[in-house]
Order: C-alpha cells, then sequence, then structure tokens
C-alpha cells in the first residue's frame, strides 16, 4: 500500500522531486503539511484546507489521547471519518508533546506525566503510543522517541539515542497495521553529528518505511538546523521519503528543500493568522498596523488564494480590530494556501534542475515588508 518514487533530483544540489503512495492517496513531495493538532485546522473547515492544495494534514497523538481518547475515535471509523478528511493524515507520536512539558518523568521504558486538566498521572512508553496511533487510523504514525533538547550535552545526547532506538525497535513490534499504516521512524543526536549518523544507520537498518529528522526547531536556529540536515541527509536511504519534523518558517523549509528533505509540518501559517500576520511573496505583513486601514489592495497581488480574490487588506484589518472570528479564518486560509503554493513551485524548479536558482529569487524578494516594518 505504501511505495515511494524518486522522480527527479537536481542536478545541481540535493533537492528531490518525489511521489509517496498511501491508502488516502498521493502525496507529491516536497510537501508542506498543515498541522490540525486536535483533529482541525484551526478557524478553517476541511473544505478550506483541501482548497487550499493540501495534500495531506497532521494530528497529534498526544493531544487526541487526552479528549476526546483514541477509543472513541477508532469507534467513529478512525481519524479520517471522525473529522471528514479523505486525504493522508500523519499522526506525531505525542513525545514532542511529552518532553515540553515541565513536569514528566523519563524513564527507560517511557514518559510519565500529569493530565493537563484532571492532574491524573499517564504513561505513555512506544508500545502506548503506537497502539493510540493504531486506533487513530493514521496513513503515517510516527515511533515514539525522546525529544532531545536544545541546548544539550554530548553525553546526554548520546544516552538518548539509545533510548530512542531502543523504542524505536519496540514500537516496529508494537505496530499492528503495517499494510495500511507506514511507521516512521526518527533520527535524534542534538546538534552532533557523529550521533545524528550513529542514529541514522541504526535506524535505517530496522527498514521502516519513512524517516524522520527530530529534535530540530527546539530552538538551534536556521544555521544549526542546516548543520543537522547536512549531516543527518547522507545516512538515510534515498529511496524512501525523509521528513524534517516542525519545520517551520519559509526559509527553513527551502534550505532545506535543498538538502534533501521532502515533508514539513508546523503550526506557523495558521498560529501566525490568529495574531494577523500573513506570509506574501514579498514576505511578512502585521494587518494589525494602522498603514493598511485604507489599503484596498490583495494581501498579495501574485497569490490566488479565495481571500486574496475577494477581500482586500483594508477589510482584513477592520476583522482584526473588531475581533471578527473572519480574520483568522481568510488569515489561515491565505497562509496555508502560501506555504503550498511554495512547495509546489520548489517541486516545478526541481524538475526543471532550478531550485537553486528559485530558492535565492524567493528568498531575495521575501523580507521587503519585514524591512518596512521594523520600527512598527
Amino acid at each position: 500500500m505504501f511505495t515511494f518514487d524518486l522522480l527527479h533530483t537536481d542536478r545541481h544540489c540535493r533537492a528531490r522531486r518525489g511521489r509517496f503512495h498511501t491508502p488516502h492517496g498521493t502525496i507529491e513531495t516536497p510537501i508542506f503539511m498543515p498541522v490540525g493538532t486536535h483533529g482541525a485546522l484551526k478557524a478553517m473547515t476541511p473544505d478550506q484546507v483541501e482548497a487550499t492544495g493540501a495534500q495531506i494534514i497532521l494530528s497529534n497523538t498526544y493531544h487526541l489521547h487526552l479528549k476526546p481518547g483514541e477509543g472513541l475515535v477508532e469507534k467513529a471509523g478512525g481519524l479520517h471519518r471522525f473529522m471528514n478528511w479523505n486525504k493522508p493524515i500523519l499522526t506525531d507520536s505525542g513525545g514532542f508533546q511529552v518532553f515540553s512539558l515541565p513536569k514528566k518523568r523519563i524513564t527507560d521504558s517511557g514518559v510519565f506525566f500529569k493530565h493537563e486538566v484532571t492532574g491524573e498521572e499517564i504513561f505513555l512508553g512506544p508500545q502506548e503510543a503506537t497502539h493510540i496511533q493504531n486506533a487513530l487510523g493514521a496513513d503515517i504514525i510516527m515511533a515514539f522517541d525522546e525529544c532531545i533538547p536544545y541546548p544539550s550535552s554530548h553525553d546526554y545526547a548520546a544516552k538518548s539515542i539509545r533510548k530512542t532506538l531502543r523504542w524505536a525497535e519496540q514500537c516496529l513490534k508494537a505496530h499492528q497495521r503495517p499494510q495500511d499504516q507506514a511507521l516512521f521512524g526518527i533520527v535524534q543526536g542534538s546538534v552532533f553529528s557523529d550521533l545524528r549518523r550513529e542514529c541514522a544507520e541504526q535506524l535505517t537498518a530496522l527498514n521502516f518505511p519513512g524517516y524522520a529528522i527530530g529534535g530540530v526547531s527546539v530552538g538551534e536556529g536556521l544555521e544549526l538546523l542546516k548543520q543537522v540536515v547536512n549531516d543527518t541527509e547522507p545516512w538515510l536511504p534515498a529511496a524512501k521519503p525523509r521528513y524534517l519534523m516542525g519545520v517551520g518558517l519559509p526559509e527553513d523549509i527551502l534550505e532545506s528543500i535543498e538538502r534533501g528533505m521532502d515533508m514539513f509540518d508546523c503550526v506557523i501559517p495558521t498560529r501566525y493568522a490568529r495574531s494577523a500576520t500573513l506570509f506574501t511573496s514579498r514576505g511578512k505583513l502585521r494587518l494589525t498596523h494602522r498603514r493598511y486601514r485604507r489599503d484596498f489592495y490583495p494581501v498579495d497581488s501574485a497569490c490566488d488564494c479565495y481571500c486574496c480574490r475577494n477581500f482586500s487588506r483594508a477589510y482584513l484589518h477592520h476583522l482584526y480590530n473588531a475581533n471578527e472570528i473572519l480574520s483568522a479564518t481568510l488569515a489561515a486560509i491565505h497562509n496555508v494556501h502560501f506555504y503550498l503554493n511554495m512547495v509546489a513551485q520548489a517541486r516545478d524548479a526541481i524538475s526543471k534542475n532550478e531550485f537553486s536558482a528559485f530558492k535565492q529569487e524567493f528568498l531575495g524578494n521575501y523580507g521587503f515588508f519585514d524591512k518596512d516594518q521594523q520600527d512598527d
């Protein structure tokens, strides 16, 4: 049910054009995956999400386990039917969320943490995370790993990857639906190149159908992000999809595509939309600024999303000032479309062996408004 076709690699860099076949449809890569943490993209209906060009979305195991619970989702027919989304879904293991909690107890077998509402102690380990994801029914599920904080010592990171590797094997053994759910392994190792290589080599020996780079977007910055991808990518199999978890900003994604990554996710497009920050081909706009009160241009003249075809910056400025829910909806439609259009352009450029030139031109234009609004 799962096959990955590597269609083309740009002759001038490591950027890849691929096609990943899943039970709920084909994913063209490189791809950005909008995040619907609780089984919904904030302020958007599934039809609106699909209209942006989304091919796959991501939901969160940790949050869905807490409420409504994987048992209810399974009884409803699985996550696809529960949220009325008929395209592919990826669920992360919950590891990042659990390890981000202020009070947790990490053991060799998993993590103990407190329920965010009731205070009840909950345990999540590799078997539990895998069984929860089996019940949710996403097309792509993730192995339970330890997300290493940044900064970290080499000694701590080395011990951590051994744990992640043990847990990866346990996830494979616990996985009950390999025919219709692809379980991806996650490479950890912080910013240490020897540990990234060690973790990647041992994970690939386990023959997962896909691989992710985890432990980035934890405060390390773009330069270290590029270093981590450079250190890890050579040890990942070319014939399988590569997922860079939790990334990120447009510049992060483009730099990582150039270094051979295929899949990306982040809450930034919808989160920024709720705070009046919209992405454009010239950079970010903060539409609560007074300069947009009488600006009757679309958010981005180069964009053909529903928001830009029908509404002006002045109208969105008014919606934000009036605290209208529609502001978040229109801005989310635009931002998600912007990301998906960007990766579609990247795919086209890779096919023409022009990705590096495309990236340079894109980033050369991008940031114009950011510079113009530094005094806002």
